[in-house]
């Protein structure tokens, strides 16, 4: 059963930085493509970024291109979201999810989810 951990989310101003993690043990995350998603209060949840087993990536909101990076570590069995110039906007909880063997937009297309981390961006 694979197990995802997210970690690295917080309170930081806006024009911050923050990187999230997101971890699994006993099962190797380089079998999954990875997704990123958020929701805010009072929204659906969406997808941000997703990193195929190739490595390839691609963001899916368009606010955050030239922003947010998707990665992975593999020796780590981690995967990354560099988030760069927060805006109040990114606030949400953002969650990790795998899926086999191909990112989608699609939150029911993914079998593994972790418990989420917050992510507040204020002044």
């Amino acid at each position: 059963q694979l197990q995802l951990v997210e970690s690295g989310g917080g309170l930081v101003q806006p024009g911050g930085s923050l990187r999230l993690s997101c971890a699994a043990s006993a099962v190797r995350l380089d079998y999954y493509a990875i997704g990123w998603f958020r929701q805010a209060p009072g929204k659906e949840r969406e997808v941000v970024s997703c990193i195929e087993v190739t490595g390839s990536s691609r963001n899916y909101v368009e606010s955050v291109v030239g922003r947010f990076t998707i990665s992975r570590d593999n020796a780590k069995n981690t995967v990354y979201l560099q988030m760069n110039s927060l805006k109040p906007e990114d606030t949400a909880v953002y969650y990790c999810a795998a899926d086999a063997p191909y990112c989608s937009e699609y939150a029911y297309e993914y079998d593994y989810w972790g418990q989420g981390t917050q992510v507040t961006v204020s002044s």
